[in-house]
């Protein structure tokens, strides 16, 4: 008889690459994840995984037999909820990640809103500006911002219309010489992100249904973006951010917006998951308190 555990196990390791990191997800020791294939690879009679020091991968048994033990645990999945009644059916763990700013700043207190309406629900939240591979890292459902571009997951619309606004506190502004147009943030130092190794310091800007972008000069780069805010509230330059992020500090002085007449680039918000059997209830009724707040934040947004 096949076990449940080893069966979502091996699922695990294989999607992670890993016995050690699907052990550290399923709070178990290494050990007994690998006695955990061992046994599946005794029963079944076949190799599972071609192991080495350095490196684990599915042998072709294990490739030809991988989606079989994902059906089974998806039906057995599917079961469970057809049985279950409706005040269970939000319970268990949903596991998500957001960006580090938005997560912090103004989704933390949804989520802890969300877990007293839910009382039964465990919440395992990952802040990162690191892009999500919502098909091996053990998450539900990832934030993102940007357009969707991969057909491959389910993507859901939070905040379409969110842009980008330039920003600098009051502290700044009284120190130096506001810039009037794009082209004047070439003398001046700011803020900049990196994602993926990469510097975003080419900022587009559009007025009049003119697109300009212009090359800016960083004081400072992080990739954290929460630590972007953090420096452009101390008084330490200018940022681009999303509006989402930097709402409240507008709305509160903290931050004030820059070059007002020109609009920024579109950084729509969407939730994310690697399928459509993923949309369970919880998820379901995350999205919609997620989407009630960011919609009650965009309207305060700038109509420029």
């Amino acid at each position: 008889m096949l076990r449940l555990e080893d069966l979502t196990l091996f699922v695990r390791a294989a999607a992670l690459g890993s016995f050690s990191e699907a052990a550290r997800e399923a709070g178990l020791p290494p050990a007994q994840v690998s006695a955990a294939i061992k046994r599946l690879e005794t029963q079944l009679n076949i190799r599972l995984f071609a192991r080495s020091t350095r490196s684990l991968r599915l042998t072709p048994e294990g490739e030809t037999w991988l989606p079989f033990a994902t059906q089974m645990l998806d039906t057995l999945h599917a079961g469970l909820q057809q049985i279950q009644a409706p005040e269970d059916e939000v319970r268990g763990t949903l596991q998500i990640a957001v960006p580090s700013d938005l997560g912090r700043n103004l989704l933390l207190s949804v989520f802890q809103a969300f877990r007293q309406r839910h009382p039964a629900l465990r919440l395992r939240i990952l802040f990162s500006d690191s892009l999500t591979d919502v098909f091996k890292d053990p998450v539900d459902v990832a934030f993102r911002y940007g357009n969707n571009d991969d057909a491959s997951f389910i993507s859901l619309p939070v905040a379409s219309e969110n842009r980008r606004v330039l920003v600098a506190s009051p502290e700044w502004i009284a120190r130096h010489e506001v810039p009037k147009t794009p082209e004047e943030l070439c003398q001046h130092d700011v803020l900049t992100y990196i994602l993926r190794g990469r510097v975003y310091d080419r900022w587009t800007f559009i007025r009049d249904g003119q697109m300009q972008e212009v090359q800016v000069n960083s004081s400072v780069m992080s990739d954290d973006a929460e630590v972007i805010r953090r420096l452009a509230i101390a008084g330490e330059g200018i940022a681009n951010k999303s509006w989402l992020d930097v709402s409240d500090d507008i709305s509160h002085g903290r931050l004030n917006i820059i070059l007002p007449d020109y609009q920024g680039d579109k950084v729509p918000l969407n939730m994310i998951c690697p399928h459509r059997k993923q949309l369970s209830t919880a998820v379901r009724l995350l999205y919609d308190a997620v989407s009630e707040k960011c919609a009650t934040i965009m309207q305060h947004m700038p109509d420029r």
